[in-house]
This record gives C-alpha cells, sequence and structure tokens, in this order.
C-alpha cells in the first residue's frame, strides 16, 4: 500500500477537523458554557444537532428582536448569562434586541431553542425528536438546570430592586394581603415559593367532607383522563404503541412502588400551575400517608410550545398527559376512609423541576384536608392526582368563557367531587 505523504495527511486532517465544525473556546464563559462548548468539541454529533435546532428556531422566528439567538455563539452568550441570571431578563438589551421582563416568556424562550423537532432524531425511540431529549446534550441540561437552580437559591439572586420588579407585576399578587413578609426572602426562590401570611387567605372547601375534592394548589385543572386495565392513561384518540411507555401510571408513580398498578382502570386529573402562582401545594383529602417517594426526571420543557407570530410571543399549551412521566416529580399515597387509595403527584416542570415535601409529610402520618404538603422551586408545575377502579370523581370546577377549559382555582377552592361506584355500593 502505498504510503500519503504529509501533505496529503495534513490535508485529511484539515477536512477532519473543518467538518467537525468545531467551536473556538473563548475566555470569560460561565463554567457549565464553557463544558456545553467542549462537549461540542469532542463530539462533533451533539455540535452538528445544536446547530440545526438553532437554525431551525431561526427559520421560524428570524425576528432578533424576539430571537436573538441566531448563531451558535448568540446561544453561549446567552446561556452563560443565564447561569447566574435572573428569570425575567434571561438576555440583556443589545441595540434593538429587547430585554424580556416577563418571567415566563423568558422561561419559554429558553426552551423554544432546543425544542426544534430534528428529523436526525426520528426513530431514536424518544419522547420527541428535539435536542433536549438526545445524550449527552440532555445530561449537560439537566447539570445547567441544576447549577442554576443553587444560584437561583442564593443571596446573590435577590434584592430590593428585583422585589420591587416582582411587585409592579400585578399578576404576582404581591400587593394584596396574601402573603408572608417579604423581608423573610433572602433569595429568589424564597420569594417563589413564598408563604401565605395565615391559613384564612386561603379557605378551604368542606375541610370535613371528603366526598369534595379541593384544589391542592393555585392552579388551572386541565382535565380528567381514564386508565386502562395494564395501567396506561387513555387519550381521546387512544393509546399509541410507540407512546404507550410515556402514558404509563406505573411508570409516573415509580415502578418499584408497591402501589405501581393500584390505579388500574381508575382515573387521573392534572391541573397547571403558572409562574406567578402560589407555589405550595396542599392536601386536597383527609387521609393517613401510606408512602412517600421523589423521583428525579430530566427537567424539559414538557407540554407544547410554539412561536406564535400573529401575537408575537411563545405559546404554551401544558394540555398533554405524558410529558409528566419525565419530569422529576414527587408521589404520596394517601388512604382515605371513604375512598380508598390516592396518589397525589406534584410535578416539576422544566428548569430547575424541584419538588420538596414538608418535614411533617411521613409514612404513618394522618393529614387533614388542607395541610400542607410541600412546594416548588422555580420553573413551572403540575399536580396530578389518580383515584382508583371502584370511584367516581366528576371534576366540576368552573368553566371557561365559551366552554373551552376550566376556570383557575385557588388553593382550597373546590375543583370536584367523588363517589362509589354503583357495584361498589352494592357490595
Amino acid at each position: 500500500m502505498k504510503k500519503l505523504s504529509p501533505f496529503i495527511w495534513s490535508l485529511l486532517l484539515f477536512g477532519i477537523l473543518y467538518s467537525c465544525n468545531p467551536v473556538e473556546i473563548k475566555t470569560g464563559y460561565n463554567p457549565i458554557t464553557q463544558e456545553l462548548i467542549e462537549l461540542l468539541n469532542t463530539n462533533p454529533e451533539v455540535n452538528d444537532l445544536l446547530r440545526s435546532s438553532i437554525e431551525h428556531a431561526r427559520r421560524v422566528n428570524p425576528d432578533p428582536k424576539t430571537n436573538p439567538v441566531q448563531s451558535l455563539d448568540h446561544y453561549f452568550d446567552f446561556v452563560s448569562r443565564t447561569e447566574n441570571g435572573m428569570p425575567w431578563s434571561l438576555y440583556e438589551k443589545k441595540d434593538s434586541i429587547e430585554v424580556y421582563s416577563d418571567i415566563s416568556k423568558s422561561l419559554r424562550y429558553f426552551y423554544f431553542l432546543i425544542n426544534q423537532p430534528l428529523p436526525e432524531l426520528e426513530g431514536k425511540g424518544l419522547y420527541d425528536n428535539t435536542i433536549q431529549y438526545s445524550e449527552p446534550f440532555a445530561t449537560w441540561l439537566t447539570k445547567f438546570n441544576k447549577h442554576w437552580g443553587h444560584y437561583l437559591s442564593s443571596e446573590d439572586s435577590w434584592n430590593e430592586t428585583y422585589y420591587q420588579m416582582a411587585k409592579s407585576d400585578t399578576l404576582f399578587g404581591l400587593s394584596s394581603t396574601w402573603y408572608e413578609d417579604p423581608s423573610n426572602w433572602k433569595s429568589f426562590n424564597d420569594f417563589f415559593a413564598r408563604k401565605l401570611r395565615s391559613p384564612e387567605e386561603r379557605p378551604i372547601t368542606a375541610p370535613e367532607d371528603n366526598q369534595i375534592v379541593s384544589s391542592s394548589a393555585d392552579s388551572r385543572p386541565i382535565g380528567s383522563w381514564k386508565i386502562d386495565d395494564k395501567s396506561v392513561i387513555i387519550s381521546e384518540n387512544g393509546i399509541p404503541v410507540k407512546s404507550a411507555t410515556f402514558r404509563s401510571v406505573s411508570k409516573l408513580i415509580g415502578e418499584e412502588s408497591p402501589y405501581a398498578e393500584a390505579f388500574k382502570n381508575g382515573t387521573y386529573i392534572h391541573s397547571f400551575l403558572a409562574i406567578n402562582d402560589y407555589h405550595r401545594y396542599h392536601f386536597p383529602l383527609s387521609g393517613v400517608i401510606k408512602e412517600v417517594s421523589l423521583i428525579q426526571g430530566l427537567g424539559v420543557a414538557g407540554g407544547t410550545l410554539n412561536w406564535d407570530a400573529q401575537n408575537l410571543r411563545y405559546a404554551y399549551n401544558p394540555t398533554g398527559i405524558d410529558w409528566q412521566m419525565l419530569e422529576t416529580r414527587g408521589c404520596i399515597i394517601l388512604e382515605t376512609r371513604e375512598f380508598g387509595l390516592v396518589a397525589l403527584i406534584p410535578v416539576g416542570m422544566a428548569t430547575i423541576s424541584s419538588v420538596n415535601f414538608e418535614e411533617s409529610v411521613k409514612v404513618g402520618t394522618y393529614v387533614k384536608k388542607g395541610d400542607p404538603l410541600g412546594y416548588f422551586l422555580f420553573g413551572g408545575s403540575d399536580f396530578v392526582m389518580l383515584f382508583q377502579e371502584h370511584v367516581e370523581f366528576i371534576l366540576d370546577a368552573p368553566k371557561m368563557e365559551g366552554g373551552s377549559g376550566y376556570q383557575h382555582r385557588l388553593m382550597g377552592e373546590r375543583i370536584g367531587f367523588l363517589s362509589l361506584k354503583k357495584e361498589e355500593l352494592q357490595n
């Protein structure tokens, strides 16, 4: 075999390096962003996927005012600032590029960039063919989220200026009598998981009547679905075989749990918490705690996230019934005297995806409807409830105008009622 000359070897080496699109490691980036750059330099496939995702996002929304990340370098600047940045201004104002002052918009934009469908990832068995679900980028993203969470729990993340910014946004309700003294907030997450001034700020509907189900949190009920005899949630259009694993109640609860199959042929409901909601959750019924568990997840976007060109906003629709399987979640199995077992599943969604329980939440403890259960730190959130086969749950929260969806409920307000099925009453 004829040996190649040094010149030819040089050309081949140059071609290999060029085809990998190497990223220049600049100084000044924060540590987790540096790790991303190193990942891209050692993994050409991830490099290409991230570039493709950013390019796809640029085609969907080419306006730099609302989509300032138009290149890989822009993305590095963006995530580096976010590492030690506040949620309401994930990027700074530069020339004509405007700042998102709204926390929800900023969070949606963060995931918009990595929530783009990529043909290269089809058929890989992922929840969705976007880079945020693909390894090793998903591992980096999880690490980034944890790092950002630590910052948002530090004293560097909160000051009087930030408090006044939050207070000026009427959606947070900081001018009401609802919340504790703001002097208790030493970090952004202290503010985000703020406590009520007193229990009277959220009166509990029918506290002694377990037939009435109260809202576990300030949230909007999304709907209720039946569970089949294989513990899989049934959607309106049936259960696609490929996605059945993402609708498995057993997986949602934790397959190692002794209660993993306890909700076959039962009912699944969930409610969505907005960014500005009171982010502590409470028991919706009275009973005895049988199990307490915490399941770590990816902290991905969840739901449907799109660019709404007509209204110039990133629109989020959390109506799905499967993304919860991928998120960090807690699971409380509550045994009620009248209606058997009820699963209470707070779901942390996106970014920090932090689910926390009160110290009083322990196996064997009897709790009353409205008692504190836990809290979310920064990120979107959801609350799931599961009822057993012999129980009928009717979601009767007020409908929104036009009859599409349900109105927002405060914690403690009624969202539905329970009854035993006829065959159970006959027995």
